[in-house]
């Protein structure tokens, strides 16, 4: 005879705390390539973005009568903010980081009674209504450090973001029309505003923010790279699961060389996986435990889901990189997603008896 206990039998020891800080731990290698790029903007955004979801969380659990310590010791909310604050422009002034925590926090969390009930991530939540309210604020994107005459210090950075000018007097539009004449400084920004002027991809190609990386551009390559390097060590220490990022991927590899091979005007695939927020999205962003899918199948079904609407909004729509954007969209799916693949349950009849 063997002796019978009570479910659970045994625990895979993934609690939430653990599973939101190797999740952080695995994001610190783009960070600090975010950091050397872009220089110390990423800094002050993150810290801001940090302190005030703290409170935020903390004020939100004293009105719900909820356990403080409880709630922001999971670190759920402090990787909410760390997503956001890395994916806005590093020089956003402090009010955009401000109004994006708030919105993350209360309308994409709390609203729908905190964490494990919210049905769409709450980072792009606070993102989306960012990009959509203050479009000028959420593309000026600052070049490379590496091309200006005059890279922005430690001051400079905090003056950029609290007053809008650094030491020298110069604002943020003056030091990114210095590198290439436009507000915006993304390679992504670059090759849509110059299909749309009707020039040829070469002619694109000769900016600095090129010619130093051919692959997606000065810094963006580097900065994808190391989320991909950070998410496959996520998949290694199995914290995410490999179809969605895989499925994601693929897709965008695929829709990319279809239209790689039938324009002469569109970048390779490779540049595609290495622009923008590829990386960060099919790591980072897609995978999250709460608003993805959680079917094997599924999460073949929301992946390729996320990647042909990135890749529609980025080719065809009207913003450059439609990461946030396709999430949310992929996040309404996912009851429909869950509802069709979910595994058949063993030693059921389908006839309805058992």
């Amino acid at each position: 005879m063997f002796k019978i206990a009570s479910s659970p039998h045994s625990h895979s020891g993934k609690l939430t705390a653990r599973i939101m800080l190797w999740v952080i731990l695995a994001m610190l290698p783009a960070v600090f390539a975010q950091l050397y790029y872009f220089g110390f903007g990423v800094l002050f955004q993150i810290t801001i973005a940090v302190v005030f979801a703290l409170c935020l969380e903390f004020l939100v659990t004293i009105l719900r009568k909820k356990p403080k310590l409880f709630y922001i010791s999971d670190f759920s909310v402090t990787l909410t903010a760390l997503i956001l604050a890395v994916a806005i422009p590093p020089y956003a002034p402090y009010w955009i980081i401000l109004i994006g925590i708030f919105c993350a926090v209360i309308l994409g969390k709390h609203v729908y009674g905190g964490l494990g009930q919210n049905p769409f991530n709450p980072a792009m939540v606070g993102y989306v209504v960012l990009l959509v309210s203050f479009p000028m604020q959420m593309t000026t994107w600052l070049a490379p450090v590496q091309l200006l005459h005059e890279p922005p210090t430690f001051i400079d950075a905090y003056h950029l973001i609290f007053s809008g000018g650094t030491t020298d007097g110069f604002s943020l539009h003056q030091l990114t029309a210095s590198i290439d004449g436009m507000s915006s400084a993304t390679p992504l920004d670059a090759v849509k505003t110059g299909l749309k002027a009707n020039r040829s991809l070469a002619e694109i190609n000769r900016s600095p923010l090129f010619t130093q990386s051919p692959l997606a551009g000065l810094g963006w390559f580097q900065v994808n790279l190391a989320f991909l390097l950070g998410g496959l060590f996520l998949v290694w220490k199995r914290i995410i699961h490999w179809q969605i990022p895989t499925a994601l991927l693929i897709t965008v590899c695929l829709f990319s060389l279809c239209s790689w091979l039938f324009s002469d005007n569109m970048p390779s695939p490779l540049w595609q996986l290495f622009s923008g927020a590829t990386m960060f999205c099919a790591f980072f962003i897609a995978t999250d435990p709460v608003t993805a899918s959680i079917t094997p199948k599924g999460k073949l079904v929301f992946g390729v889901l996320v990647g042909l609407l990135l890749c529609l909004i980025r080719f065809y729509g009207g913003y450059p990189d439609g990461a946030a954007f396709a999430i949310l969209l992929a996040n309404i799916c996912v009851p429909l997603i869950d509802q069709y693949t979910r595994p058949r349950v063993t030693g059921y009849d389908l006839r309805g008896k058992n």
